[in-house]
């Protein structure tokens, strides 16, 4: 055997080696990409974090023991709202377990609600998502002389009589309306969100600097 022929066969085998060592990694690596996949844990929707939806019963979301309906009756117009949560109607469970399921609750004069509002308001009573478009905090204070509702968090105002338009601070969009109708006097969703609730990539991505 020559030396030229030697050569050949000594850099044939290095090139074996080197693809059998680099695929040995290859698969090492995705191995391990799978196990920690499979490692993660999974998120669970249990009956009390499903969502909202059309014909769920709202209840109060203050309070403990049995969860109470909240009446149309009970509501003022002029009041500050009320937090609330959907309820299953045939289950009896309260969602109260996924925090873009709180929805607020507030009664006015029916005729101080844009026509728009009004659409999905009934005698005066409009519901709307309760998670601030901003930084998805809960809009939970009620700010008296302008009838809106207030985010703690960085002062995001919304004005519930027209469509909850941003009336202060940083929020990029209004927070979703939700249509109601009322069944033996009790408040129930007449369909879904009429928007997205909380907050969205695009507007996450411009305010991270507040």
């Amino acid at each position: 055997m020559d030396e030229r022929e030697v050569r050949l066969r000594q850099s044939r085998r290095r090139l074996f080696l080197k693809t059998v060592i680099g695929t040995g990694i290859g698969l090492s690596l995705v191995s391990a990409f799978y196990v920690g996949a499979s490692l993660r844990p999974r998120e669970e929707v249990t009956p009390e974090k499903e969502p909202l939806k059309p014909g769920d019963i709202l209840v109060y979301a203050q309070g403990g023991g049995e969860p109470q309906p909240i009446r149309l009756e009970e509501l003022k117009p002029n009041d500050p709202f009320v937090l609330a949560y959907p309820m299953d109607p045939r289950t009896r469970v309260v969602k109260s377990g996924e925090a873009k399921n709180t929805v607020l609750v507030a009664r006015f004069d029916p005729e101080e609600l844009s026509p728009e509002t009004a659409q999905h308001a009934v005698e005066g009573v409009v519901a709307y998502s309760a998670v601030c478009t901003h930084l998805g905090c809960i809009v939970s204070q009620w700010v008296a002389d302008k009838k809106a509702a207030l985010c703690p968090c960085h002062g995001g105002e919304y004005d519930l009589k027209d469509g909850a338009k941003v009336l202060a601070g940083p929020p990029p969009r209004p927070v979703p309306q939700l249509p109601l109708r009322v069944e033996d006097g009790v408040l129930v969703a007449a369909g879904e969100f009429l928007g997205p609730v909380g907050v969205q990539a695009s507007a996450s991505a411009c305010c991270r600097h507040v």
